[in-house]
């Protein structure tokens, strides 16, 4: 954004003697003395830790505000505000004031001046601060970064993603989608993007329906993100690139607000669906899933906004609504597609925040599904029109799962309006790691195989906080037997017991493979 605090804010000037030896994004937090995420105030030249360690940059920024009852503030009482602040690592720019990235600089250019000087002392750093720094992250985290198989010591290959700012929701979402493997393969397979011949040689062509936008392509750039993500670097991948290409095509998430990641996630895999329909390099879409068949043949039962993609033949399920006038008897079916379901969580259990609570039942995933599936009367708010009676009747509605998906996306409902206020449901909700049997949702049962009803848990996105616009987003995920807990550019090995306490937000479940079936997931 543009902010209009900048002119009275930033008051350095790229000095070396005002700012702390050794590479700024190995600085210490003056009061924590913490190394993790270093923030310099571009007033006082000051170094502090960032909100997601203690958060005593913005402390420094509070303590320093001049109580506002004198309108005629001097221009000297203006400038001690310390109110803008740069990321000593990624060198973006932040005001308190406005509360949001700031993209604009001084008349002098004292930000981007700034800026540079970081840079240089970064890339200068002295040999022996760089091997310090080196040693203290190989030596920090060893238990986390190295695992013992079968004797052996094998290296972490997890890569985290940087927060860009208020971006964990999108961090948490990447992680878990790049930890499903049929879909992560099928991105990574796809062809890079043409390039152009001559005069535009070397740049690089998208092809994209996304709003006529034809500069940018959510495909590729997704594609990119997911080959980063399993390549064994150890330095966090940055996904600025994509979230350009999320800005461009979807407004909502336009700005560094925290956003919601379910509705990020539906956004996501509908623009997805949507671009990959149009085909992608000039490669049609159905040729490229033809080349599996299992996608192929599953994709065309469960079509989504038209025709069927990687996307709906791995998420994509059908529902059937059948809804009863209670009047007349006369019974409406409808089929629905779904990439997700929304499950909320019943109200009996909504006090039980924690999993070793004894007061009061437990609650279960498996009371979440019942309570969706359940026969349900409608409210007056909710009257059916009945077209044998011609008017609004009361009825009963219930659902079925007429075709499960390769990949059951669930959703607890955590997050409901009150009044004028959206609260958090805080209740923790027992899950399987293995072995959820969604049988007795189906419509017809007897037509399911013995193993095609059953999922084991691939990945889990956790909501940290009270509300939907604050807090943090993590994810846990499976990959090669081992569990990972993804915290945006910090990737720790972790173990079951842990994934299970966990108050989950949206939970990827994954059709168990039948062991003589070729052509299962």
């Amino acid at each position: 954004m543009e902010c209009p605090h900048l002119g009275s804010s930033v008051c350095i000037a790229p000095d070396s003697a005002k700012f702390p030896q050794g590479s700024p994004s190995s600085w210490c937090c003056s009061v924590c003395r913490s190394n993790k995420s270093p923030w310099v105030c571009l007033t006082c030249s000051s170094v502090h830790c960032g909100r997601y360690v203690n958060g005593h940059a913005k402390k420094h920024y509070e303590d320093a505000q001049i109580p506002m009852t004198n309108h005629k503030k001097t221009e000297k009482q203006e400038k001690v505000q310390h109110t803008v602040c740069m990321d000593c690592s990624s060198y973006s720019t932040y005001c308190y004031r406005c509360d949001d990235f700031v993209v604009n600089d001084t008349k002098l250019g004292l930000v981007q001046k700034v800026r540079e000087h970081l840079q240089n002392l970064e890339n200068s750093a002295f040999p022996s601060d760089r091997h310090r720094k080196r040693k203290l992250l190989e030596n920090s985290s060893l238990n986390s970064k190295l695992l013992k198989v079968n004797g052996s010591t094998t290296a972490l290959c997890a890569t985290g993603l940087r927060n860009l700012g208020n971006t964990c929701f999108m961090n948490a979402i990447l992680q878990s989608l790049s930890n499903i493997q049929q879909f992560c393969c099928y991105f990574k397979e796809l062809p890079a993007v043409e390039l152009r011949n001559g005069k535009t040689a070397g740049r690089r062509t998208y092809h994209t329906r996304s709003q006529g936008d034809n500069n940018v392509s959510l495909v590729e750039e997704f594609r990119k993100t997911l080959c980063a993500l399993w390549q064994g670097s150890q330095t966090a991948f940055s996904p600025e690139s994509l979230f350009y290409v999320v800005w461009k095509i979807m407004p909502n998430f336009r700005g560094y607000q925290q956003q919601d990641a379910h509705e990020f996630m539906r956004y996501l895999l509908d623009h997805l669906h949507l671009e990959l329909q149009g085909g992608f390099n000039g490669v049609s879409r159905s040729v490229i899933l033809q080349e599996n068949s299992s996608l192929s043949s599953a994709s065309n039962k469960c079509c989504i906004n038209g025709a069927s993609t990687v996307v709906t033949a791995i998420f994509g399920g059908i529902l059937q609504n059948e809804v009863n006038c209670l009047i007349c008897g006369t019974e409406s079916r409808k089929f629905d597609p779904f990439l997700d379901l929304s499950l909320d969580i019943p109200s009996q259990f909504r006090n039980k925040r924690t999993k070793n609570q004894e007061s009061g039942p437990m609650c279960t995933l498996r009371d979440c599904l019942r309570s969706f599936t359940d026969l349900e009367e409608l409210d007056e708010t909710e009257l059916y029109m009945c077209h044998k009676c011609k008017k609004k009747q009361k009825s009963t509605k219930k659902f079925w799962i007429q075709k499960l998906p390769k990949v059951l996306c669930l959703h607890l409902k955590r997050f409901h309006w009150t009044a004028y206020l959206r609260n958090k449901v805080d209740t923790y909700v027992e899950f399987p790691l293995r072995g959820l049997d969604m049988k007795c949702y189906l419509l017809e049962p007897e037509n399911s195989g013995p193993e095609s009803c059953l999922y084991d848990l691939a990945a889990v996105v956790v909501h940290h906080g009270s509300g939907v616009g604050s807090g943090h987003y993590t994810a846990y995920a499976a990959h090669e037997g081992r569990w990972f807990h993804f915290n945006d550019s910090t990737v720790t090995l972790t173990d079951e017991e842990t994934v299970v306490k966990a108050k989950a937000y949206i939970l990827f479940y994954v059709e168990r493979q039948a062991k003589s079936g070729s052509d299962k997931l």
